[in-house]
């Protein structure tokens, strides 16, 4: 605590910090960035969610459907000290927003509310955050809807920590409303004024003895990591007050203990305190760099988002780690160099033309054409990339697109790189089996605001189409048949004449083409032909898709010496085939996938359940390492099947149940099953 007003506790320079919201969705993340800013005098009205007048949320998005799809980030100044707050989205399927934030934070709040069922969306996070050695303070929100006890949440709460939850204060009850709370190092009672700072009270007689309780529990925590502290404690002395606050500050910027503290965002309780528990404890961004590994560096900037505005064009949202960025400054990143077309302060979307930019601050850079989510920029003579960033996470839901008119093609190719760009998580693909163009992202809601926003932004409307499953065609039998190509149409005419065995192979061996002539039947410069022929042919088989796993023998044919070419043999190549294949008794084959799903142990049985029900074999699960009280599933699904999976996965799993999947084979089809996949395809085809 004792800190001057230009320093830090250890003397250097107190830099602006960059502090991330996270927490499950609807936790009251983008609420308390509002009281924030609003407490701080960044704005001068706080606004709410349900008037749509929030700083951040302001996107068409966001407002429509309720919640965060992007992040927020706003500066503010705080008794002197300048912030970043970074709101980041809490749905699962835009948590992938926080990972370059929270790579370059100097700490995180994490907000929450007092629900059990919301456990496991917590230990996701706070995994997250221990796994990656962020300090981060749990922020209980809406403390005026309480109504169990502050220490039986924290019970709930701590098995989703490795750390210990070191609670801070402890609220005031009247008529079990909480009216303000007692701050246990301080040892002050606080009455909240709504809206305002809460004002100090004489400490109820009432709560004297759960005062000086929980006070213990606090200082026995903080004793785990101070001997002297540990010392005092069994000695029955009390510690000095800024020795208690020294050990907050020092065992919190350490990551060694997560303080737990109350308010209600909406109401603007609790506001100053978190504030002030920053400004005195959080690192600074000299403490971020050393914990990332870039001491050394002159000169280091991180791009945490991208983003593309109607107006201004690209901006890249930057934390500046070491030097200084300014106007003009030239840099080098891993795609290539840029020159700084203006640097901006942020206050949700509005943005402010600023001078240059100092070690800790977060800006958006302009025009910066080369620069990407995740790039560590800097102004020496050759690109970096040591900053660990948690990988995008792979794709768990698909669409098909297609523009609604065919004009906008190359316009919607420029918007989906754009769009790419904005989220990384977003994946393009063309099917070269169904001829689609897919469209990969993290769920249902994902793409659809993806989508949106491409009609939005970028003006481009597309049709939204269900993915085709990559079927195959095999066969079962084998046969010997005869194609002759022959046509006469004055002058030289066209004459080619073969003779094949076609034969099944064992799954997974693809396509294999021998000859077998004897005596010049077929000329050697006409056998490349036959083959092309054949394997035409096999690109849509009988029953309508592309053949595998057949092997071909070139046994037999004959020639004339003025009509033969190799345009005729490849037809008699495909004639073959096409008589043939229908002989050979053709079936369907569909792809089917490794999967791997990640669940909590108590919705294990359902998940079994589930993948029973869309015909897949369950073939063994185990403690998920590293995740107490969590499963790890491994099954093989059909992929007709997992079209929806993610979607009912997190129905019965609160929204964290998580899957990774992998071609494995194809497997036949058959029944009444391959015949719906049939009528379906050709009523697709006419």
């Amino acid at each position: 605590m004792a800190q001057s007003a230009g320093t830090n506790g250890n003397g250097r320079a107190r830099s602006a910090r960059c502090i991330a919201l996270i927490g499950p969705y609807l936790s009251g993340k983008t609420t308390l960035l509002e009281a924030i800013l609003a407490r701080t005098g960044a704005i001068t009205r706080q606004g709410t969610i349900k008037d749509k007048t929030t700083t951040g949320d302001t996107s068409e998005e966001a407002r429509e459907h309720g919640m965060s799809v992007e992040l927020n980030v706003a500066d503010c100044e705080f008794l002197g000290d300048r912030f970043t707050f970074v709101d980041c989205p809490g749905s699962i399927e835009f948590q992938h927003e926080a990972a370059n934030v929270l790579a370059v934070a100097d700490a995180a709040i994490v907000v929450c509310e007092p629900d059990p069922k919301r456990v496991p969306s917590l230990q996701v996070i706070l995994k997250q955050l221990d796994d990656m050695g962020l300090p981060h303070v749990i922020f209980l929100n809406k403390i005026d809807t309480f109504d169990t006890r502050v220490r039986d949440v924290l019970e709930e709460l701590q098995p989703a920590s490795k750390k210990p939850l070191v609670l801070r204060q402890i609220p005031i009850w009247d008529n079990g409303i909480a009216t303000g709370f007692v701050d246990l190092a301080l040892e002050r009672a606080f009455v909240y004024r709504e809206h305002a700072t809460s004002e100090v009270i004489e400490m109820p007689k009432t709560l004297a003895e759960r005062k000086k309780e929980a006070r213990f529990s606090m200082l026995e925590k903080l004793a785990d990591y101070d001997d002297e502290l540990m010392e005092q404690l069994l000695s029955d002395l009390e510690p000095p007050r800024d020795r208690v606050f020294d050990d907050l500050a020092r065992e919190f910027r350490e990551g060694l203990i997560v303080p737990v503290l109350l308010g209600s965002a909406e109401n603007g309780n609790g506001i100053v305190r978190l504030l002030k528990v920053l400004r005195h404890e959080a690192p600074f961004v000299a403490d971020t760099v050393k914990r990332i590994g870039l001491e050394g560096v002159s000169s280091a900037a991180h791009v945490i988002k991208t983003m593309y505005s109607a107006h201004g064009g690209k901006l890249s949202i930057a934390r500046v780690l070491a030097g200084d960025v300014g106007d003009g400054t030239e840099v080098i990143g891993p795609h290539g160099d840029d020159r700084a077309a203006g640097v901006f302060s942020l206050l949700g979307a509005q943005t402010t033309k600023r001078g240059g930019a100092k070690a800790g601050e977060t800006v958006a850079l302009g025009r910066m054409e080369h620069a990407r989510t995740g790039d560590t920029l800097t102004a020496g003579n050759k690109a970096i990339d040591v900053v660990d960033v948690p990988a995008m996470p792979t794709p768990v839901y698909a669409i098909a697109i297609a523009v609604k008119e065919r004009k906008d093609e190359v316009k919607m190719s420029a918007a989906l790189a754009k769009l790419q760009e904005e989220d990384p998580s977003i994946r393009v693909e063309h099917n070269e089996d169904t001829h689609q163009l897919l469209l990969l992202g993290q769920g249902e809601m994902h793409l659809r605001v993806a989508l949106e926003r491409l009609k939005r932004k970028y003006a481009v409307e597309v049709e939204r189409k269900r993915r085709r499953i990559p079927y195959k065609e095999t066969i079962r039998a084998a046969t010997t048949i005869r194609g002759r190509h022959k046509k006469q149409s004055g002058g030289h005419g066209q004459f080619g004449d073969v003779v094949i065995e076609i034969g099944p192979l064992p799954r997974g061996e693809g396509f294999r083409f021998a000859e077998k002539i004897v005596g010049g039947a077929v000329p050697r410069q006409y056998i490349p032909s036959v083959e092309i022929g054949v394997s035409d042919f096999m690109k849509s088989g009988p029953l309508g898709f592309p053949v595998v796993d057949v092997a071909v023998t070139l046994k037999d044919g004959s020639y004339h010496t003025v009509d033969s070419s190799d345009m005729a043999f490849r037809q008699a190549g495909r004639m073959a085939m096409a008589d043939g294949l229908p002989r050979c008794n053709p079936v369907l084959l569909e792809p089917v996938m490794q999967v791997e799903i990640a669940v909590p142990n108590d919705a294990t049985a359902k998940v079994t359940g589930m993948v029973s029900q869309r015909r897949g074999q369950i073939q063994g699960f185990a403690p998920r390492d590293g995740w107490p009280g969590w499963d790890l599933v491994k099954a093989q699904l059909p992929a007709s099947e997992m079209d929806d999976l993610i979607v009912e996965l997190r129905s019965v799993t609160a929204g964290v149940g998580s899957f990774s999947s992998s071609f494995d084979h194809l497997s036949e089809l058959t029944g009444k099953l391959a015949d719906q996949v049939l009528a379906s395809h050709r009523d697709a085809a006419e």
